[in-house]
């Protein structure tokens, strides 16, 4: 049946029409923003998924600008270290070259010093950003590392934390602690001191003392060994009496000794005795019945001095001081070692991060891009198959438009 009043062809070339006008408008968008999920309304469940991983695109961006920041502060500080470490290796050589007896004192002290001065240089030039951890001035850093998003979509930030290396020199306090010796030598300032023991049977006792100064929580006792080295820092408890009050405790000498003697033991050194008697206060005997001689040094650090506080005490003019040099500058080779390797340690924490944190970066990148990125290639083909059917559908809506003008001729 014809009629001029309902026409259902154009009716149904106007819709197929608009369908392929939509699908075209939508293709077309594809093709302009790169996207097939460009606003909410286009799917709202992933837009929201990828606007929550885009923050912590660009959270981790920042993260990466924090990661360098701190990697280049470590990196000077474990340069500076290294760097201490030369120069005092450099010392070493000095203080070796001072135990002769024929030598020009004066000149070998001269070194010393100027080798301290370069120290000290280096140590107030390693700073980053206005932070120098090597100096004493910072206790640390703390390196934003990463973003942690738990499955209920709380966020929590993680850090790297950077201890500070106290390498300065200054506020070395004298005090005085050791006594008697028969087969070594104690500095003039009683701070050092350097014990021979020979071999099958050699012996010598060393006393801890008072001192000149009283004792306080962090002063610390250092002793060398064969190599090995052990060490004793002061605490609260230690310098308090103990009924708690607040007086100094007179046994601090053994107290010391005591935790001294079990790190040694502890060491386990061949053929060496460490004997502690409570009625000789604070004194150490120790016995060699090796077969290896055995150099027994030690070295007294006050709790305000720096890492390398000990500097000051150095002094090769005399051949007393000369043999006493020998143990503190071993114990500040080994405080500037162990600052460099912590350093070193961190560095490459925060390296391996960084480059996890890049990684991590590119690939939530690339999810984000699967979830929302049009597929160029598909649209395209896309683009030109809705033209045509769009051409087809205007002309198929022109063609049902003139169905009624063909029912005049059924008036003529």
């Amino acid at each position: 049946m014809s009629s001029i009043l309902t026409n259902n062809g154009a009716m149904v070339a106007l819709q197929t029409l608009k369908a392929i006008n939509s699908d075209l408008e939508k293709t077309q968008s594809e093709i302009s923003t790169g996207k097939t999920v460009a606003s909410a309304k286009d799917n709202a469940a992933v837009w929201s998924i990828s606007k929550v991983m885009e923050s912590d695109v660009a959270g981790f961006q920042a993260i990466s600008d924090s990661l360098a920041l701190g990697e280049s502060t470590v990196a000077v500080a474990r340069q500076a270290a290294e760097s201490i470490t030369d120069l005092l290796t450099e010392m070493k050589k000095t203080i070796v070259a001072g135990q002769e007896e024929n030598v020009d004192r004066a000149t070998l002290q001269t070194d010393v010093e100027a080798l301290i001065d370069q120290i000290e240089s280096v140590i107030s030039a390693a700073q980053f950003n206005g932070l120098n951890l090597v100096d004493g001035s910072a206790s640390g850093a703390t390196i934003l590392s990463s973003l942690d998003r738990d499955s209920s979509g709380d966020v929590s930030a993680s850090t790297i934390t950077v201890g500070a290396q106290n390498l300065s020199t200054g506020d070395y306090t004298a005090n005085d602690v050791f006594a008697s010796s028969t087969n070594g030598t104690i500095s003039n300032a009683a701070d050092t001191f350097v014990l021979s023991l020979d071999a099958a049977g050699g012996t010598d006792t060393i006393e801890l003392q008072d001192g000149t100064n009283a004792w306080a929580a962090g002063d610390k006792i250092t002793l060398q060994i064969g190599g090995e080295s052990v060490s004793y820092t002061l605490t609260e408890d230690d310098v308090l009496d103990a009924d708690g009050d607040s007086s100094p405790d007179s046994s601090i000498p053994d107290v010391i000794a005591l935790g001294l003697k079990n790190a040694i033991d502890a060491l386990d050194i061949d053929g060496l005795s460490v004997s502690y008697d409570s009625g000789t206060p604070g004194t150490l005997s120790f016995t060699n019945d090796g077969t290896v001689d055995l150099t027994v040094s030690g070295q007294y650090t006050n709790a305000d001095s720096g890492g390398l506080g000990a500097l000051a005490s150095i002094d090769v003019s005399t051949e007393a001081g000369a043999t006493a040099a020998l143990s503190t500058i071993e114990t500040l080779i080994d405080t500037a070692t162990a600052a460099a390797s912590a350093f070193g340690s961190v560095e490459g924490r925060i390296e391996t991060q960084a480059d996890f944190v890049s990684k991590l970066t590119d690939a939530m990148k690339s999810g984000i891009g699967s979830l929302v990125d049009a597929d160029m290639e598909e649209a395209s083909a896309r683009l030109q198959a809705l033209q045509t059917q769009q051409q087809l559908g205007i002309q198929a809506l022109s063609i049902a438009n003139q169905q009624p003008q063909n029912i005049l001729a059924l008036f003529q």
